[in-house]
This record gives structure tokens, sequence and C-alpha cells, in this order.
């Protein structure tokens, strides 16, 4: 089957003082997703966003013609479920989380879809795709860290790669429809490599919202996808 590549732009990386014009100039520019970081300062050492954000920027996620572009939210928090929920309500699209940040994370997948929205896993550098095992049956996306979260602007983890080709494997041995994001590092230098792993979803934040052309960046990212 082939895949649709999908480019997600991280506004952790956008200017801050003018989000709701970064989200919809990076969606004309051509991104697929909108990225949320969301940190807490427990669960990582940094602080970001929470869902009145979200459901401020709802408005802003849509291409020209008027089509809702998705909200990826990605949770770096500890527990996760209440969050979730109020995340849910703020208009995600998808949530995806850490099994580590759960004390049940069948509960946790189970809580998000019973709202209507997708429901991801996130994998640290270190951390074994083991909970697959149980759990691939249930989710719409896999996130591969390539970068130790909690903070944008950091190098690609080349070891993530063997992590995206394991992940390939399990969700094509599992026959389901399941996106595989990764998130750190990413450029236009190496997203080809990524792509290559497994991946079909690319996380990029200081690498588009860093240049002064949105487009430019993601216009040379499809190129290398080819």
């Amino acid at each position: 089957m082939t895949r649709k590549f999908k480019i997600a732009p991280s506004i952790l990386a956008a200017d801050f003082a003018h989000l709701g014009d970064e989200v919809k100039t990076v969606i004309y520019a051509g991104a697929d997703w909108i990225h949320f970081d969301v940190m807490d300062n427990h669960y990582v050492p940094n602080l970001t966003f929470g869902p009145m954000i979200c459901q401020a920027l709802k408005p802003h996620a849509k291409t020209a013609a008027g089509v809702a572009v998705p909200i990826d939210v990605h949770l770096m928090v500890s527990p996760v479920d209440a969050l979730a929920a109020s995340f849910a309500e703020a208009g995600a699209d998808l949530i995806s989380f850490h099994p580590d940040a759960s004390s049940h994370v069948h509960r946790s997948i189970q809580a998000i879809k019973r709202r209507g929205i997708k429901a991801g896993l996130v994998f640290n550098p270190a951390e074994p795709l083991d909970v697959l095992e149980w759990t691939i049956d249930e989710i719409d996306l896999i996130l591969i860290m390539s970068v130790n979260p909690g903070f944008g602007g950091q190098s690609f983890i080349d070891s993530a790669l063997r992590k995206v080709e394991l992940a390939r494997k399990l969700i094509d041995a599992s026959g389901r429809d399941i996106r595989l994001e990764v998130d750190g590092g990413i450029n236009t230098d190496n997203i080809r490599r990524v792509a290559d792993a497994g991946a079909d979803t690319f996380v990029a934040g200081s690498a588009i919202f860093g240049k002064p052309d949105y487009k430019a960046v993601i216009d040379q990212m499809r190129l290398a996808l080819g």
C-alpha cells in the first residue's frame, strides 16, 4: 500500500505572540496537520500550552478553502486522562500520550476513543515498544521520539531509525491503518532517511518556523520525500 506522507509543523517553535497567524500561514504553506506539544513541567522539564490555547486556535486551523486541518495533540504530561479529556473538548483530532505516564494504558486509550478522537502512543528514545503487543489493535497512531521530550531544537538521534523500522513491521503485521509519526530533529536533510525507515508523518518545529519562508521548507521536504 502506498503511504501518503503528512507534514505536521510543531507550533512549539512558532511565534507565540502571533499563534493564530502562524497556524494560518503554515497551513497555507502546505502543512497537513498542526502538531501541538503539551508539556507539564512534571513529566518533562518544560511548560507549554493548555486546552484553552487549542480551543482558541481551532478556528484558525483551516485551509484557504475552509477545509479543517487536524490538530495533533502530543501529551507529555502525567497523569494523562484528565488533560486528554480537556483537549478532546477543546477540538483535538488526535491525542497521543506516553505509556509510562498512564497508570492504565488501555483504559486511557479507550477514554480518548470514546470521545470520537483518534488515539496514539508515544515512545521516548530509550523506551521499548513492548506495550504495542497489547494495544496495537486499539490505536490510530504511533509516535516515535527522535529526541528526548521537553524542548524543541534538538538534534536527531540516529538510533530512532531502528525503532521506526520495528514499528513499521508491527503496523504492517497488524493489517491496520495506523499512522507512524516521528518527532525530533526532522529537517530537509534527514526526512528521506526517516521515510525510508517506515515513517509516514513528520513533525518539524524549528526546521520550518525557524526559517523566513515556511512554504519553501515544506516544498523542499516534499521534494525529498518524492
